[in-house]
């Protein structure tokens, strides 16, 4: 994008302290992750975080992620609340309550570049716990149910990436398949309020990242609707595995390392 068009110069002007190219990054990114979280329902915020991190920075990234995610999904939560296990969606909530803070915490207090690296460090072992495909197989018990939404909250909080160990434990263990989906589509709305909570108390959520977020999010809208039109078009295996390489280069690129190949 030229820096010296008028549309650059508006978008400086509009979200001052961040450059026409960088924005367009976060734009391409979010629709790269809606792309994913569209046609295969995971990966969005494991591509999403590492991107927009390099360009906007990691203060921002989670909390710009939190804001176009959480408002298309909060209009699932009346679906979720007739359908789920409430008590054990509530008890998986337990843990994240305590999990996000401490997140957050962490989110505020590191310096941004060490930030960087935990970010990609984080999503590059969530994808190599994701490529092994390990489930929780037992029938949930009320300390590993807390534990779990404890350790989803610790990394939602910090690069809002709670979506793997969630779903380890319940795809895999004694639940129906109706009932767990229906708890992940409870669950996560209601995590986002946690987190939006923490984020506001931590002065995360600001005017910055709600102006972004007008720009990113129609990106990862059209990205979650070409998503969804691609689902069917191929295996789900093949999308599995064109997600996984989307997440490694993404965690790779967000690198420190990569600043100058990057607006």
């Amino acid at each position: 994008m030229n820096s010296s068009s008028p549309f650059a110069a508006f978008l400086e002007a509009w979200i001052p302290g961040h450059s026409a190219a960088e924005l367009a990054f976060v734009f391409f990114a979010a629709m790269i992750a809606g792309m994913a979280r569209g046609f295969s329902g995971f990966g969005g915020a494991l591509i999403f975080v590492p991107l927009a991190s390099a360009a906007v920075g990691p203060k921002i990234a989670p909390a710009l992620l939190l804001v176009i995610d959480g408002i298309m999904t909060l209009g699932m939560l009346p679906e979720g609340w007739r359908r789920a296990n409430r008590r054990e969606v509530f008890t998986m909530l337990i843990g994240t309550v305590v999990g996000v803070p401490v997140g957050t915490i962490l989110l505020t207090l590191l310096p941004s570049v060490a930030l960087r690296w935990i970010i990609s460090g984080i999503a590059l072992g969530l994808l190599a716990f994701l490529i092994t495909g390990w489930r929780y197989h037992g029938r949930p018990k009320t300390p590993l149910t807390i534990g779990v939404g404890a350790l989803a909250g610790l990394f939602g909080g910090a690069a809002q990436m709670s979506g793997p160990p969630v779903v380890a434990y319940w795809l895999g263990g004694a639940i129906p398949a109706l009932t767990v989906r229906a708890n992940l589509i409870l669950y996560f709305p209601l995590s986002s309020i946690i987190s939006a909570i923490s984020y506001t108390s931590g002065g995360l959520l600001k005017a910055e990242v709600l102006l972004i977020s007008l720009l990113a999010g129609p990106g990862y809208g059209i990205g979650l609707f070409i998503g969804s039109k691609l689902f069917g078009a191929a295996s789900d295996a093949t999308f599995r595995r064109l997600c996984f390489l989307l997440i490694a280069m993404a965690a790779i690129i967000g690198l420190p390392l990569f600043d100058a190949l990057r607006p």
